[in-house]
């Protein structure tokens, strides 16, 4: 399980799929209707898919066996750019289907209209 987890793309990529149609939805039923909460929910999708991204791709490295002191070596500051940019680079992967959960959710909407 563990060289499916973190060798191959697949479960990574699914994993960041599924948060990303999920965190929306999530973030919907906290956040009120309308255009306003909509970009609002947009906007903290974004960041919380960033940080769960940066921080799944730590996991996978210590998944893989690499040590916490290790990884930590460099200092805080370049591990937070270096986790940071995966993050930023894994949006290829769920920014699309974040901002298509974020287009449905109107859908749903029962006091306002879009």
């Amino acid at each position: 399980m563990g060289g499916l987890m973190s060798d191959g793309l697949f479960l990574p990529a699914l994993v960041l799929a599924i948060l990303a149609f999920a965190v929306p939805r999530l973030l919907a039923r906290v956040l009120p209707e309308g255009v306003t909460p909509l970009l609002l929910n947009a906007f903290l999708a974004t960041l919380l898919l960033f940080v769960i991204s940066s921080l799944f791709f730590f996991c996978l490295y210590l998944w893989q066996g690499v040590d916490f002191a290790t990884i930590m070596e460099p200092g805080l500051a370049a591990n937070v750019l270096f986790f940071g940019r995966l993050g930023v680079m894994a949006a290829i992967i769920w920014a699309p289907i974040m901002l298509l959960s974020v287009a449905g959710l109107p859908r749903k909407w029962v006091k306002e209209t879009w």
